[in-house]
Parts: structure tokens; sequence; C-alpha cells
């Protein structure tokens, strides 16, 4: 690994610096999930790194116990693009709108995303009549620029977001969606993003919910990426601490359960009834105490045993199981559970993805055109993005697919449809 790339453990929590964080899951050595090496490559030594989620008992933040470096989590050639996902397109439609409704933007308006990725949730801005600036460190920022889209292509920080202020003016909205959990260092970036943010602007967050992934035994989107699982009293406790209060809040169904966040200086804006309504349901379900969380690690562990046991007679049989979808968190299931290539045969991928021709992070089981689906006909289609089952399988039956799925969370199934 090259001197410059520098991981560091989590001792103390990454909000409130409280230290004595409790273990709640032990995910294992797993490499980074976009550490894919070529099909037909000579096996070679690759890094793994220890995956822990751990809760702070002070401020209730949930967290995993290791910060990878961002560049070896986020390099150049990051193949993940917004764009490729219906019910993400479909989110960030509905964010444009509802924001534009709530807030009273007008033509003009600067509208800033960090982590902008390909462009995709500007898109819907730039179309509604606003000027719009993604902040984007990989070769995303490319197709977005190629699309008309103004991305700088730097990580967010004090400097670029200084520059980005003297260039573009201040912001009236930005947003960070599914970013806003991955940043190592947090407090400097809220820093930045007030900065940034008009006096009486607001900053949009959108992030994986910790109560949906509990409800529904979602451990493999647990991965190095993710350094924090927000619940609403926790993210408040974050934006508290710089002077930002939440005046709004949606449960959003992105990436299996999330939730959108509005949040603007304190005076500026008046909360209504959905902040008090969902701290209210934390209470209520065990999210605010943190007993929750121990009923959440048996059912990971009885979920990874009930697919084991779904699997066996099936392979015993002779059966062939192909992955669908082989999306960031498909490589947690995968080595958390223990499957390699004699369980699955292969992973599918649409024809374009940048995964084709690779291996899952840890296996040696190939990424490959979802043409193949179609022309073999296996027995089972294991769905690894199963939060979409209902897109995915529909989409799948059109094309031809005759087989059986297989739905690994919340529970292990076989769906006959």
């Amino acid at each position: 690994m090259p001197k410059e790339y520098t991981s560091k453990p989590v001792e103390k929590c990454q909000i409130c610096g409280a230290s004595g964080l409790r273990s709640v899951l032990f995910i294992g050595y797993i490499p980074p999930v976009n550490t894919m090496p070529t099909i037909g490559s000579t096996p070679v030594e690759e890094t793994v790194y220890p995956l822990e989620m751990l809760r702070c008992e002070k401020c209730t933040l949930v967290q995993i116990g290791l910060e990878v470096d961002q560049n070896i989590l986020f390099p150049l050639t990051y193949p993940y693009l917004s764009a490729s996902t219906k019910i993400l397109r479909e989110n960030f439609a509905n964010l444009c709108r509802e924001s534009s409704s709530l807030l009273g933007l007008k033509a003009g308006d600067l509208v800033a995303d960090i982590g902008s990725n390909d462009g995709t949730l500007l898109s819907n801005f730039k179309n509604a009549g606003y000027r719009v600036l993604g902040i984007e460190p990989t070769n995303a920022a490319d197709i977005a620029n190629a699309n008309d889209i103004t991305s700088e292509k730097v990580f967010f920080n004090a400097k670029n977001a200084a520059a980005a202020k003297k260039k573009y003016g201040e912001a009236k909205v930005i947003t960070a969606a599914n970013v806003f959990a991955h940043i190592g260092d947090i407090h400097p970036i809220v820093d930045e993003i007030l900065d940034l943010l008009a006096p009486n602007g607001v900053f949009i967050s959108e992030s994986h919910y910790l109560l949906g992934l509990i409800e529904t035994v979602q451990y493999d989107t647990i991965y190095h990426e993710h350094l924090r699982y927000y619940s609403m009293r926790s993210l408040s406790y974050l934006l508290n601490m710089h002077g930002l209060e939440v005046f709004h809040v949606t449960r959003i169904p992105t990436h299996g359960g999330s939730i959108r966040v509005y949040a603007a200086r304190k005076g500026q804006k008046q909360a209504d009834n959905s902040v008090s309504e969902i701290l209210a349901e934390e209470d209520r379900k065990g999210i605010t105490d943190g007993s929750a969380l121990a009923a959440f690690r048996k059912k990971v562990i009885q979920s990874k045993l009930a697919l084991h046991e779904l699997l066996r007679p099936l392979k015993e049989a002779g059966a062939r199981i192909y992955g669908i979808g082989a999306p960031s968190r498909s490589s947690t299931l995968i080595n958390y559970v223990g499957l390699d290539d004699g369980l699955i045969d292969c992973v599918m991928e649409i024809k374009t993805s940048p995964k084709v021709g690779k291996y899952v992070p840890g296996t040696r089981i190939p990424v490959l055109d979802e043409e193949k689906l179609y022309a073999d006909q296996p027995e089972y289609a294991l769905l690894f993005s199963w939060h979409i089952t209902n897109e995915l399988t529909a989409n799948l039956r059109k094309k031809g697919f005759k087989g059986k799925f297989i739905v690994p969370l919340p529970w292990p199934s076989i769906l006959e449809i």
C-alpha cells in the first residue's frame, strides 16, 4: 500500500468524541467493496480491513470501527453511477419537487451537491431553472460536465469550498445524498457547508437510516464507505453542534430505507411535526436506548445460517445459482456469509457496467454480462439488490428469465413469481 494511504481505528465517537464505544456486530475482515480483480488474473495478496459496528452511548451514533483512507475507497475509477438505478432517479426528481415547494426556491438560485457523482440529482434542479454546482472527486464528474451539469472534480474540503464560493457565489441549497455518512472528519465538513451556504440557505442530507436498517436486517449495507449510520437523534446532535436545526424530515425508499433531512441555521425555520414524530418513533422502537441493536445482532446471525440452509439442498441437487446485481452491499453479504464460486456460479450485471469482467471482492465469483442469464436459464437467481426486488423481478421476467428467485434478506426465501 502506498505510504500516503492512511487508515485509522475509530476509538472515539465521530460526533461527540466520547470513548468506550460499544460493539454491536463484527462482520469480519472485508476487502473494500470496489476492489475487483480482472477475471483471469492471478490471485495475489489482497488487503482486507476489520468491519465492526459500534454504538456511542452518549450521542447514540452508530458507526464502524475503522476509517479507511478515502483514496482507497473512492478512487478516480470509482464505478458507481447514480443514473443506473431507477428508484434513485425517481427519488432525486422527488427531492427537487419537494424542496422547490417547501423552500420557495426561485429561478437562478444556486443548488450545490456534495458528492454529486454523474449529476443525476442536479439535472432535476437544472431543468427546473436553477443554477447548479456539483462537487465530485471521481471520474463521474466528467460524465456530469459532458451533460452540461457544472461540476468541480475535487473532494469537498475547506480550500475547495472557498474556491467554489468565490467562483459561483453562496448556495441557497446544499445537498449531500448518500455521502454525508461517508466522510471521515465530519465536523470540518459541516463548517465548510455553512461557509458555502447562504445565511437563509438550507442543507439537505439523505442518508441510510438506522431504524430502517435494523427493521429489515440490512447488515449488507455495512461496509467501509459507510462510516456512520444515523438515527434522527444522532444526526440532530451533530447538526446542533454547528448551529443547525432540523425542521423537516422524510423517510424515503432509497437504499432499502433512508431519511431526507432539512436543516437551517437556528431561528431560520420552524420545525414541523415530522421531526417530533420520528424522534418519538425512535424512542418507541429501541433506537434511542440501543435495545433494538441486540435483537438486530441475533437476527443477522440467524439470517446467515438460514441462507446456508436454503442454498445447501439446492446445490446438492445440482442447481445453478446466478447472482443478480453487484452493488456494494453484495460484497458484504457474500464475504460475511461465506459464499464462493462453488455456491454462486456467477453474478449478472448490465452490459455497460464497469464491474463486468471482474471478480466480486474477496472471491473468484465472476461478474458477467446479464445476457448469460437468459441464454443459460439457471434454476435460481439470487437477488443481491434485494431492496429493489419488485423492480428487479419484473425486469428479469420481462427479459425472459424463467427460473425462481432467491431473496436473501430480511429473511432468506424463494419466490415463485
